[in-house]
């Protein structure tokens, strides 16, 4: 079934512009509440989280309002992390859940993802259903019948109990100081609030939204800012999660980035160590790392690729009966603990290696040797199809050819912006920077 509003993480855009509109967000809520309460039997419900964007406030009274309409009653939790949400839904025996974010995009974007009453994202098949719906149109409850909402007032401490509850019995954080980059997101209050609860000594950043500054010079994106702080604090280490906190970048004492492959390889080999790594399986996109690759054969440990997006991680893991996976940009999904991405639970199991290990975050940050990777981006306009000119076909295959052997190639349009993303990996830096800019420049040309 084709999905032409839903992408590769719900609906996305700029807000107040199609179709990330206030009417769109009513007509979707209208369809996932019909599409969710398939009997007028019984109390049906959702809950609805969001990030600090400006935006979220239209949206979430929005979709409140095409909710009720079709007879949900609608649980309000304010600003919380996205697994917050995939927590909640089940725990409070919802029949849907909704986080309103843009994750690591900007303030001006919003977007809608929907999560099924087991806290999971939903399928390819239950989005273009709901599409179909949106469509069509869905008939409104009897006065009668009309939901009523409610705001949840803690329902971030419910999460913040779960977070702290996974870390092995009788790990404290005494002792280690952290600098928390909240992004100026949807875990400014959460996040340092965990790991000051577990003994940890706080410095917090981005903990200060205005609704415009969200992923602004800083969290997951952008570490610089937290990079220089943990220099400056002589802190242990950096936790920098992005707007919706289901993304996580861990810096060294230096400020030295481990990205998500390489906190994937060290969960993934600390499991394996304690027979706890379901299938001894790691599922991971084809963004990452062929050195993620070999460092896991090295340990007799397999690499299930997926495509790029956390949703057809968790998809892969769930089919197959694996409990880790996640994708280079710091999606890290254990399912033993989550239903989604969590970027603070993963912070916190790195910072319970360093306490188990004994070890500081310079010494567990680079756990393999990466390959030479590099990743441009080109923005392209509404209604271009820059992958579709006869020039850009020619030299992606004439960079095909010139990698054959010797590296690898992916070009894809984002999921979740309007850009075309050009990666290639090679142990050659010459040949690996020529066919990127090569791509690159007939993409720019092309739009």
């Amino acid at each position: 079934m084709t999905r032409k509003l839903f992408g590769t993480d719900g609906v996305r855009g700029m807000a107040n512009s199609h179709p990330m509109t206030a009417e769109m967000a009513m007509r979707l809520g209208a369809a996932a509440g019909r599409y969710f309460r398939q009997s007028d039997k019984g109390v049906h419900r959702v809950v609805i989280g969001k990030d600090t964007r400006l935006s979220g406030y239209m949206f979430e009274n929005a979709l409140t309002a095409g909710f009720t309409s079709t007879g949900m009653n609608v649980f309000l939790l304010g600003p919380v992390p996205t697994p917050a949400v995939g927590m909640l839904t089940p725990s409070m025996r919802a029949d849907v859940g909704v986080m309103i974010s843009a994750s690591h995009n900007p303030a001006a974007d919003n977007g809608i993802k929907f999560f099924g009453p087991d806290g999971f994202k939903l399928s390819d098949e239950a989005e273009a259903e709901i599409e179909t719906l949106v469509e069509a149109g869905v008939k409104p409850a009897q006065a009668g019948n009309i939901g009523r909402a409610k705001r949840i007032d803690d329902g971030r401490f419910r999460y913040n109990e779960r977070v702290k509850a996974t870390l092995p019995q009788g790990i404290r954080l005494d002792g280690i100081k952290v600098v928390i980059d909240c992004a100026n997101g949807a875990a400014y209050k959460t996040a340092p609030e965990v790991l000051w609860e577990l003994g940890a000594e706080v410095v917090s950043i981005g903990v200060s939204p205005n609704g415009h500054n969200i992923n602004q010079g800083c969290g997951s994106t952008d570490v610089r800012a937290a990079a220089e702080t943990v220099v400056a604090h002589g802190a242990d280490v950096g936790i920098c999660l992005d707007g919706d906190a289901d993304r996580v970048m861990i810096l060294d004492e230096t400020g030295q980035v481990a990205d998500g492959d390489q906190i994937m390889a060290l969960f993934a080999a600390r499991w394996a160590r304690q027979d706890r790594l379901f299938g001894r399986t790691l599922v991971a996109t084809v963004m990452s790392n062929l050195g993620l690759e070999r460092y896991l054969k090295s340990l007799r440990v397999d690499l299930h690729r997926t495509g790029v997006g956390d949703r057809y991680v968790v998809e892969a893991m769930r089919k197959n009966g694996f409990n880790l996976g996640g994708e280079q940009s710091g999606h890290i999904v254990m399912t033993d603990y989550a239903t989604t991405g969590d970027g603070l639970l993963a912070g916190l199991h790195f910072l319970a290696a360093m306490k188990q290990m004994g070890q500081s975050a310079s010494q567990l940050r680079q756990v393999f040797e990466p390959v030479p990777q590099l990743l441009q981006n080109v923005r392209f306009g509404t209604g271009q199809r820059p992958l579709e000119v006869a020039s850009v076909q020619a030299a992606i295959a004439q960079a095909e050819a010139d990698l054959h052997g010797k590296g690898r190639l992916l070009i894809r349009k984002s999921g979740t912006e309007p850009l075309i993303r050009v990666m290639a990996e090679c142990e050659d830096q010459g040949l690996l920077v020529r066919v990127v800019d090569s791509i690159v420049s007939e993409v720019k040309a092309a739009v």
